[in-house]
């Protein structure tokens, strides 16, 4: 059944790594499906409808690898390949799709449950010369979060790979349009982004920040925010109505940031780059804060 963790204003569900979601795109180690502040919902989902065959994203779900899992290159068709936190996939086409249902032999997964904290590790089978433990451990502070990742590469080939998490926001259930603002502590440089797409004009990009003409009706996206750049890995975004502010920093500086987004849900994402000789393990966190400001 789902874990909560609860304290003070701030509670996370979390489903472990067996229920509910179970495809084959995001880390299965603590599945964060919703984050509430003082009872108000401060994350929502990839589908405004609803997802009744769990096979999209929601809360606060991260990913390794969106455009190129561990091994996927060299692995031939009907061969196996890592999706760290998922477990293996069985290789039908030539090129790698994220949203493509594909075949899983899952990963062995254990839990240990702590006062305010939950710990998961994904423990993978050899594939190609490849293996790793992946440890997740999710602990509530007074008014934040923090997601601490172990990654231990247990095989004999170099893991090369990204990490990030997707972030779908909306808080208190508020469309996506002129009661958001979205800050960055780096400087927005929009000459070098790899892809915008803004078909409605409403997002506004300024130096720092980006707001919203109006309401949002068709989905939003720009990858590679800070250009070439290496930035401090972090977000705020506030809702203007009711003052909430929730914040992401990670413990990394990062050269990717994108922004997706649609009219009922925000998702910035930080990713962190990984190359991880054999024997070597590497940590990262992610911080989330919550508060209210008069």
């Amino acid at each position: 059944m789902p874990q909560i963790l609860k304290k003070n204003h701030l509670e996370i569900q979390i489903d472990l790594p067996t229920e509910n979601y179970r495809f084959s795109r995001f880390d299965w180690t603590g599945k964060i499906v919703s984050v509430k502040f003082k009872d108000l919902l401060i994350t929502g989902s990839e589908n405004n409808e609803g997802d009744p065959e769990n096979v999209l994203g929601k809360g606060l779900y991260n990913e390794f690898g969106i455009e190129t899992p561990l091994g996927f290159a060299e692995t031939p068709i009907g061969g196996w390949f890592h999706k760290i936190g998922v477990g293996l996939l069985k290789k039908e086409d030539a090129h790698y799709k994220f949203d493509k249902k594909h075949e899983i032999r899952p990963a062995a997964f254990k839990i240990t449950q702590a006062h305010n904290r939950l710990l998961i590790r994904c423990t993978s089978e050899t594939m190609n010369g490849y293996s790793y433990v992946l440890e997740k451990n999710i602990e509530l502070n007074e008014n934040s979060f923090t997601i601490t990742y172990t990654l231990d590469n247990t095989g004999n080939k170099k893991i090369i790979t990204d990490e990030y998490a997707h972030n779908f926001m909306a808080i208190d259930k508020a469309p996506i349009g002129n009661n958001y603002s979205l800050q960055f502590p780096f400087q927005l440089q929009p000459t070098q982004f790899i892809e915008t797409v803004n078909p409605e004009k409403k997002v506004l990009l300024e130096q720092y920040k980006i707001t919203f003409k109006d309401t949002i009706n068709e989905t939003f996206f720009f990858s590679n925010l800070t250009g070439i750049e290496n930035a401090t890995a972090q977000w705020t975004l506030k809702n203007l109505k009711n003052q909430l502010t929730v914040r992401e920093t990670g413990s990394f500086a990062t050269n990717k940031v994108n922004l997706w987004g649609t009219k009922h849900v925000i998702s910035p994402e930080l990713f962190f780059t990984i190359d991880l000789a054999p024997d070597a393990s590497v940590s990262w966190s992610r911080k989330f804060e919550v508060f209210q400001t008069k």
